[in-house]
């Protein structure tokens, strides 16, 4: 059987990357790694059911290389999406924060409630509730 082992998500600075997961969004950081010999620099963070991987292109000297900021799609796609156990406290804590809400809350009544923000990096992460 298959199954889902991490999501990778590109990120121009690891520092505050790990920063923005961490504190901001409250995941676990596992493990970081420079990888010279690929010229990336890693991190992955617990998300129960699979992890966040962070990554972080270096150049040919192992610095970091170019990154090309955008901003999220219109569609919100790709994203992540976490599940969470409470939607409202999941937006109380990223307008603490001071993240930016893409979109919602929105909500199919009785079946599920969801909303999109973006990391610093404008990846889109959509933050869900099973109301089920």
């Amino acid at each position: 059987m298959l199954s889902l082992d991490h999501v990778a998500l590109e990120v121009s600075d690891m520092d505050a990357a790990i920063a923005f997961y961490t504190e901001k969004i409250g995941l676990e950081l596992i493990s970081e790694q420079l990888d010279p010999e690929h010229h990336e620099r890693f991190a992955f963070l617990r998300l129960e059911g699979g992890n966040l991987e962070l990554l972080q292109s270096l150049d040919d000297d192992n610095q970091p290389a170019a990154f090309v900021r955008t901003e999220p799609r219109r569609s919100n796609c790709p994203h992540v999406a976490i599940g969470a156990p409470g939607l409202d406290g999941v937006l109380a804590r990223l307008r603490a924060a001071q993240i930016p809400i893409l979109k919602g809350p929105l909500e199919i009544p009785g079946q599920v409630r969801w909303l999109y923000a973006a990391d610093p990096d404008g990846n889109v992460l959509e933050f869900v509730q099973w109301l089920h």
